[in-house]
């Protein structure tokens, strides 16, 4: 599959330039172009770390020597608010900047795990799976598998956006469907569902890593296990499937019939099998991954395993196993995707696996300026005790409202949502809300798991009607190989009723989940303490 061609670009044989931006249709079309005009106004995210730094600055200096007491486990303690502005909290910022960057927690995590997901993807294992799962799926439930691959394709990072995508279209036409359904529900599985998974994926250890900061903004001594939501992430993947499902069938392909398809993508439109060496290959890797598996079961299996706790207990956060959850996803895609790579005949020498991952590292440019700009802010805000201060009078306006937890829950989930219309990167907008969020929850008894599960939900259900999300612009390009005329309007009608039926389900999911007390993931509650 080719990749996808920039709107107009020069470069793209027989290609017609991007047709003019559609005239508003109707008041939700204009709503979003005005989110659209103040969201593009809006800094980049690294600079809002570095305009929010200053604020931590100043209001520490306004605030300075404010005292006030957090209530803790083990009984009150006094706080201060601590001038960062002095001369020596500057050059303690200054000599520690190195060290906040390289010690912040979600800077190892995800790139350790991307080394493992590059050498997968590099190879061609994790194309091979995903052709493999949808070639063998009947017509009629082309959408539920389409969704299933989307979903699981979230182990992968954007691989998704570049491959699920534009290969909906392609496997919905040649089942003689409309081909925008197919974008339409691969869309709505790769972004909507974004937290849902069954597998674990680098973006569980990076929100953990934000929730877990945020957490010992209170309570120093607080972990959040990486998995911590996994029990709720893989059962949510049941219902975005679902309701992805009804949406793509009954609502968005029947709408979809009178546009007519005009594009270039036709003429190539053809669902090709796996060759026989990409499915030798593919069953090796497969094969090598269900082993590692095994190997694994068998080591937890004995009383006194190296990987297990002290006490013997597997999911403790002193068990080693725990603490190796990183490792084990970057082994997950590392180990079968080599295999793959030297059965398939993708890979000759050990030097094609450095390069896929160095290809994956270099990828990561962005997200290195943004976490070191975060990391900073962080730190300043916890050295501050403003993120304290900010969590006492939340938790204090919340206690005077008297809400109960489940409407709590929904107003973070709704207020992320809003968010999530100015602000594309999940990890940046986790990590500027996780320091107020947590904490303030935490002091009306809400647990840190279940305030990043609200998050979690609030994030996706919105990211496929957004112009902001950084992949939007790349599906209307995927839209137009089949529909020349498509636009942002054209994406956004066709997304929002995946959208806001997500949203709505998504959360009486949440909230019904809660009160059954079904288990969010490992070592999670829904109380803290």
């Amino acid at each position: 599959m080719t990749e996808a061609p920039t709107k107009g670009s020069p470069e793209a044989p027989g290609k017609q330039q991007a047709p003019p931006p559609q005239e508003p249709q109707g008041f939700i079309y204009r709503a979003l172009e005005w989110v659209e005009r103040v969201g593009n106004k809006l800094p980049d995210p690294a600079m809002l770390f570095v305009i929010a730094l200053g604020i931590v600055w100043l209001a520490s200096w306004l605030l300075s020597d404010y005292s006030f007491t957090v209530p803790a486990q083990d009984g009150a303690r006094a706080l201060a608010v601590e001038n960062q502005m002095t001369g020596s909290a500057l050059a303690q910022f200054l000599s520690r900047m190195v060290t906040t960057f390289t010690g912040f927690a979600p800077l190892g995590v995800v790139l350790v795990a991307m080394l493992g997901v590059g050498v997968a993807e590099h190879t061609g294992f994790i194309n091979a799976g995903l052709k493999g799962l949808i070639a063998m799926t009947p017509k009629k439930l082309l959408s539920p598998m389409l969704l299933l691959v989307a979903i699981v394709s979230h182990t992968a990072a954007d691989a998704g956006y570049v491959l699920v995508i534009p290969l909906g279209g392609i496997i919905f036409y040649a089942a003689g469907r409309h081909p925008l359904a197919g974008i339409a529900c691969a869309f709505a599985g790769v972004s909507g569902g974004f937290s849902a998974n069954f597998i674990p994926s680098g973006i569980d250890p990076l929100l953990q890593g934000f929730t877990q900061s945020a957490a010992q903004i209170l309570d120093p001594a607080r972990e959040v296990n990486p998995l911590c939501n996994w029990m709720f992430t893989s059962l949510s993947s049941i219902l975005v499937i679902a309701v992805g499902w009804f949406i793509t069938d009954k609502i968005v392909e029947p709408r979809l019939k009178g546009t007519k398809i005009d594009g270039d993508e036709i003429e190539s439109a053809k669902m090709h099998d796996l060759s026989p060496q990409e499915r030798k290959g593919l069953w090796a890797g497969l094969g090598a991954m269900a082993l590692g598996v095994v190997i694994l079961f068998l080591a937890l299996r004995p009383g006194d395993s190296p990987l297990r706790a002290a006490d013997g207990s597997i999911t403790s956060f002193s068990a080693p196993i725990m603490q190796s959850i990183v490792p084990l996803i970057f082994l997950l895609f590392l180990i079968p995707g080599t295999v793959y790579g030297y059965v398939a005949k993708t890979t000759t020498d050990h030097r094609q696996l450095i390069q896929g991952m160095s290809k994956t590292m270099s990828t990561m440019g962005y997200y290195l300026v943004m976490i070191f700009f975060c990391a900073q802010f962080t730190a300043a805000f916890g050295r501050s005790n403003l993120g304290a201060l900010l969590a006492v009078k939340g938790a204090d306006f919340l206690k005077a409202l008297a809400l109960p937890g489940s409407i709590t829950i929904v107003g973070i989930i709704l207020l992320t949502t809003l968010v999530n219309l100015l602000v594309g990167s999940a990890s940046g907008k986790w990590a500027l809300l996780a320091p107020i969020f947590v904490p303030i929850l935490m002091q009306v008894g809400l647990s840190p798991e279940l305030t990043q599960a609200a998050y979690r939900v609030g994030d996706s259900t919105t990211n496929i009607i957004t112009p902001l999300m950084p992949y939007f612009p790349l599906v209307v390009a995927f839209c137009q190989r089949w529909v020349k005329s498509t636009g942002i309007g054209t994406v956004t009608s066709m997304m929002l009723p995946f959208s806001i039926t997500m949203l709505v389900t998504w959360t009486l999911f949440l909230v019904i989940y809660w009160g059954l007390n079904i288990p969010l993931g490992l070592q999670a509650s829904y109380v803290y303490p």
